[in-house]
């Protein structure tokens, strides 16, 4: 006789449980799931858990000196112009004087404040 759902699904659970698995969700963007979908492309897997679990192998036999690059996230660098910085100031020079009890800070002034 073939077995209930619910038999099924005390199987599926005792087993998990004897493995000590456990359910690990992650929500990702479009970008990240594009990237994922080409990586398990290109080494033909199918399966999305067991390609992170690959991944997550393989990046941990790198070790720290290894992995730890890769686990980095991208920083983005702000550097204004030359141009945008003295546009900046000239304007700060203006509501200055304007409104004399601000404070001027000024890209170039590396962290010094001034009042006039």
């Amino acid at each position: 006789m073939a077995l209930t759902q619910q038999q099924r699904d005390e199987r599926r659970h005792a087993k998990a449980a004897a493995l000590q698995e456990e359910d690990l969700r992650l929500k990702v963007r479009p970008g990240t799931k594009q990237a994922l979908a080409e990586l398990m492309a290109w080494a033909r897997i199918e399966e999305q858990g067991e390609a992170l679990t690959l991944m997550i192998h393989r990046l941990h036999e790198l070790g720290p000196g290894g992995a730890l690059p890769l686990l980095e996230p991208p920083r983005h660098e702000i550097a204004l112009s030359r141009k945008v910085a003295l546009a900046f100031e000239r304007k700060s020079l203006l509501m200055i004087q304007k409104d004399p009890g601000d404070v001027i800070i000024g890209p170039d002034l590396a962290g010094r404040q001034s009042t006039e």
